[in-house]
């Protein structure tokens, strides 16, 4: 006999201290496979997170009883809350070292403004590992848009850190075919050689298990130039081990993904990094 048991249903925390803007973000993430707890301030929403398991939190930067860099640093300190997804939602304008803070202690940052429910959506279905075919058609529709129109994406420049030249050549393929300039080297010094010599570079995708200088020792000594510290870092790793993504994170990396890689999450990835990077002017 079959026993059909019904998914978990994800749970996620929006903190949002403005009651119409909170009751928006809760029609837009929240469907039939999503429960929403709300929150209007950074006290109650730290005995939220103390209290139950969320699959992620989206926070707005501005709250009453106390800053969201302040929740987050809080979030960071607590073992079992270092890997919650943190989509921080802001109409502040960010300051350089604001961004690099908030890039150190969160997953992503969406800019209130004019696509903003659209990213915000895309980025909260990444996190909740939502499919998309199964959201309502609305929601759907949405997302399509967002990601059809690939602008956060066209005349970035990305560069592939892989020792097999296979992979290269696919990655290569899928970035091109969304409009991105690709460079590429097969090795750790390479790479920290072109990091340093380029700076239009908007973004590295790093393979972690090459020979000589692995992927760990490529991002550690890539920012050690205080120049990249900005620069975002994808890490591309074969084994999706337990404790992968902290030690990504700590040698470097802006995030992780496995291998093999899914082509929408990638590109998912990619939209959260390089969107509001300028693009390069034609002939530079």
């Amino acid at each position: 006999m079959l026993v059909y048991t019904k998914p978990r249903r994800k749970q996620l925390l929006l903190v949002e201290d403005n009651d119409i803007e909170r009751q928006s973000l809760s029609e837009l993430l929240g469907h039939e496979q999503v429960d929403i707890t709300m929150t209007e301030d950074g006290a109650h929403a730290w005995e939220a997170i103390s209290q139950k398991s969320f699959d992620c939190v989206v926070l707005d930067l501005r709250l009453p009883d106390m800053s969201g860099f302040e929740l987050l640093e809080r979030m960071r300190k607590a073992p079992a809350l270092r890997d919650l997804p943190v989509i921080v939602f802001t109409g502040k304008e960010l300051t350089d070292e604001e961004e690099i803070r908030l890039r150190e202690l969160s997953q992503s940052i969406v800019l209130k403004g004019v696509d903003s429910p659209e990213r915000l959506l895309d980025q909260a279905t990444l996190f909740l590992h939502l499919v998309t075919a199964q959201l309502p058609q609305d929601k759907q529709r949405m997302l399509e848009r967002v990601r059809q129109s690939d602008d956060a994406l066209a005349g970035k420049k990305v560069l592939v850190v892989d020792d097999d030249i296979r992979n290269i050549f696919a990655l290569t393929s899928l970035l091109e075919s969304h409009g991105i300039e690709v460079v590429s080297c097969e090795t750790g010094r390479e790479a920290i050689a072109k990091v340093d010599e380029d700076p239009d570079l908007d973004m590295v995708l790093m393979d972690i298990m090459m020979p000589e200088v692995d992927g760990y020792e490529t991002m550690h000594r890539i920012r050690q130039n205080p120049k990249h510290r900005l620069l975002p870092i994808l890490a591309l790793t074969a084994k999706a081990m337990k404790g992968d993504r902290e030690r990504c994170l700590q040698a470097g990396a802006s995030d992780y993904i496995a291998k093999p890689v899914n082509t929408e999450e990638l590109l998912a990835w990619l939209r959260i990094w390089l969107f509001g990077k300028k693009k390069k002017a034609v002939g530079r």
